[in-house]
């Protein structure tokens, strides 16, 4: 992904398109060496790399320096950035100034925000402003207060309903693409086949015109994972026993070696 446009043409074409949210500089130059089609710098990183409970402690400087990390290792790589909690939901005027503080400062190709019909405007004033904006419903992390913890949305004909709407007012307002999490996948599908901007899926199916996934989950750094997530190695064990072993080198003499040793 170089731009916008190529999003819109992976929709038209059928391409799938993938996205890894991460934070730091190496893994960022991994998924660039892999072919990710897309970095989300997530505002996740505050409960994978600061250990908070939530995503609303996260602050703008925060999110500015994990996505200049992502920016130097990923220079050629699309990078989507998230706008924390209360940085754009007071005002249109507060939203452009952070929005542009993240792309004057990091690099980034465009930013996410998080709702529906009650930003639509924010995000209208950010688009005319020339800020590319990936929208995210669903699941809401910033709101997880609001809608009573991490769990499945779109259940309700009420809830599925005001879903699809909000996708269609998003597309309306220029979003060029939709992260949809945690909703079933025929309410995803639905989405997906009704709008002309990509959709990409956490928890939504395989029906969405893309996937994303936290890297940290998908290399099982932590002991458990959300359903959705497909543990593609695990890390945390051979971390740990990486860690035990060379604790153990160092009690029984084995580290550093003669190799290992200036002389």
């Amino acid at each position: 992904m170089k731009n916008i446009n190529d999003f819109f043409k992976a929709k038209k074409e059928k391409k799938k398109i993938s996205m890894i949210s991460t934070y730091e500089y190496w893994s960022a130059k991994i998924c660039e060496e892999a072919g990710i089609d897309c970095i989300l710098v997530g505002d996740s990183v505050g409960m994978v790399d600061a250990g908070y409970d939530s995503t609303l402690p996260v602050s703008l400087n925060e999110m500015i320096y994990h996505a200049k990390a992502v920016r130097k290792g990923a220079p050629n790589t699309f990078i989507v950035v998230d706008m924390p909690f209360l940085t754009y939901q007071v005002s249109k005027e507060e939203a452009l100034k952070n929005a542009g503080k993240i792309m004057k400062e990091t690099g980034a190709n465009a930013v996410k925000v998080e709702g529906g019909r009650e930003i639509a405007l924010i995000i209208q004033k950010l688009v005319n402003a020339g800020i590319p904006v990936m929208g995210h419903l669903g699941l809401t992390p910033q709101s997880v207060h609001a809608l009573g913890g991490y769990k499945l949305q779109g259940k309700t004909e009420k809830q599925r309903r005001k879903i699809i709407e909000d996708a269609q007012i998003l597309q309306e307002a220029g979003v060029f693409s939709i992260v949809l999490e945690a909703v079933p996948s025929d309410l995803a599908k639905e989405i997906t086949e009704i709008l002309d901007i990509a959709t990409i899926g956490i928890g939504a199916g395989k029906y969405t015109d893309g996937q994303v996934l936290v890297l940290h989950d998908m290399l099982g750094f932590f002991d458990k994972s959300p359903k959705f997530v497909k543990r593609y190695i695990e890390s945390r064990n051979l971390f740990l026993n990486a860690l035990k072993e060379f604790k153990e080198d160092i009690i029984n003499g084995k580290f550093p070696s003669e190799e290992h040793i200036y002389k």
